[in-house]
């Protein structure tokens, strides 16, 4: 093989391949094998004429096109193999002739990431504070979710439960027909149109009310949109929450039972702590890695970039697959075509891929691997998460070369970002720790020879 280089950058490396007689041979021989039993010549069984009858009947150019699929990636793979030249990703191709065979690879390198001196980067972990206000109010909500409804004679109010007819017509079609709905009129409650919880307040059971509200211009249906809906409410009945007394045995009743008040206090406080704390740790790992992206100078090859975008697009496709829509629908109703959604997503892809590599390096210098261990452990952690008869199907999902990458890759993210948030409180850096000894033994060197029992 004649094998050119046309041109090699930090990020890419391209290349000519031009093939001989000799190394086109033994990729015809196969191509004649894959064909052969496909062909009908008279006067042979299939896939017993000779390869000359065969080459003879359809062309050689033929052969050829059967043979590429296998002679452009083979071939290429020893060129790299024989150029020391490590791919990043799947080259692009681009067959240039077909006698003799020649083609062209544009060959992706891995990117060039530096993080800089991320070693610097400092940030102030907030106090996490929990007031008595913040634990009444989860006592409230647990007070409200025991309590049962019970019937009232009285008008109703905000914060009651209302069951009843509702009727409504827009320019004489009716839109809304719901008979014995239950309803929950409150002052931030905006179905299905702002203001008809107002309309509620004061009526009485077995009461029937007419009144008229304004479509939000904004409505989703755009038909309706502005326009005035006429509402006909009948209430069949009203209830209220019968809120229990706060203490011990409200508590004890309160979902696993608690013994006392103060401990159920004491649990609630504990966990808005907890919860505080985790999104203390979310906001450090999203402004830590903020900091490091800002520090980070990415070199990358276009292709790797086109690559991140057309895996966003094949993900954006599965997912609408899943809701039973394809993309040809979802694009009439988005009123874009594929180039202009793919436009839309660009920036996404681009960030997406930016971050990816930015934890990938630091991940490499601070020597952060996932073990097969660390992924059994996470598996079986769970699993046993899982109780009843879909722990065997967990086990059974979990288990697929697929799902363990997965698990690693989460694992791994998850190890990255502790290990950078855990950087920019002080804690020493790997990439540091190592540099430092260097230093120190540079420095002592002279001493060695005159005490080398110490």
């Amino acid at each position: 093989m004649n094998v050119t280089k046309d041109s090699v950058t930090t990020t890419e490396v391209t290349l000519t391949i031009s093939m001989d007689a000799d190394d086109e041979e033994p990729f015809l021989n196969r191509s004649y094998r894959r064909v052969a039993s496909r062909v009908r010549i008279p006067g042979f069984r299939p896939g017993k004429a000779p390869r000359a009858v065969v080459e003879s009947h359809m062309g050689r150019e033929a052969l050829v096109h059967e043979a590429l699929e296998f002679m452009i990636p083979e071939s290429l793979d020893q060129v790299l193999k024989d150029e020391d030249i490590q791919a990043f990703m799947e080259p692009q191709l681009e067959v240039i002739d077909m006698a003799p065979v020649s083609f062209k690879a544009v060959v992706p390198l891995e990117p060039v990431v530096e993080l800089g001196e991320f070693q610097a980067i400092r940030l102030e972990r907030e106090t996490v504070e929990v007031t008595g206000d913040q634990v009444d109010h989860v006592l409230e909500d647990l007070r409200f979710e025991s309590a049962p409804w019970e019937p009232v004679k009285r008008p109703l109010a905000f914060g009651d439960l209302v069951t009843m007819n509702v009727k409504g017509s827009i320019e004489g079609e009716e839109v809304i027909d719901d008979n014995g709905i239950d309803y929950i009129p409150a002052m931030d409650n905006n179905m299905p149109f702002p203001g008809f919880s107002v309309y509620l307040e004061g009526m009485a059971e077995e009461q029937n009310k007419e009144f008229t509200l304004s479509v939000p211009d904004d409505y989703p249906q755009e038909n309706y949109a502005g326009k005035e809906c006429r509402f006909n409410v009948e209430v069949l009945a009203i209830k209220e929450k019968n809120l229990p007394e706060l203490d011990d045995e409200f508590a004890k009743g309160v979902r696993d039972g608690y013994e006392s008040l103060e401990a159920l206090t004491d649990f609630v406080r504990q966990r808005l702590i907890d919860e505080a704390e985790v999104n203390e740790t979310r906001r450090l790992e999203a402004s830590s890695l903020e900091e490091l992206k800002k520090l980070a100078k990415i070199e990358a090859s276009v292709l790797v970039y086109q690559r991140e975008l057309d895996l966003m697009y094949e993900e954006r496709e599965r997912s609408l697959r899943n809701q039973q829509i394809d993309m040809e629908l979802y694009l009439s109703y988005s009123g874009q075509t594929e180039d202009e959604l793919r436009e839309q997503m660009k920036p996404q892809a681009e960030e997406r891929l930016n971050t990816m590599l930015v934890l990938r390096k630091l991940a490499d210098l601070e020597n952060i691997e996932i073990s097969d261990e660390d992924v059994e452990g996470e598996i079986t952690n769970l699993i046993s998460s899982t109780a009843g008869e879909s722990e065997t199907a967990m086990r059974q999902a979990l288990n697929t070369e697929n799902a363990k990458e997965s698990v690693r890759s989460s694992l791994m993210n998850r190890k990255i970002m502790a290990r950078l948030v855990e950087i920019t409180q002080g804690g020493e850096s790997a990439a540091t720790a190592i540099a430092e000894p260097e230093e120190t033994n540079q420095e002592t060197e002279p001493e060695e020879e005159s005490s080398p029992a110490e």
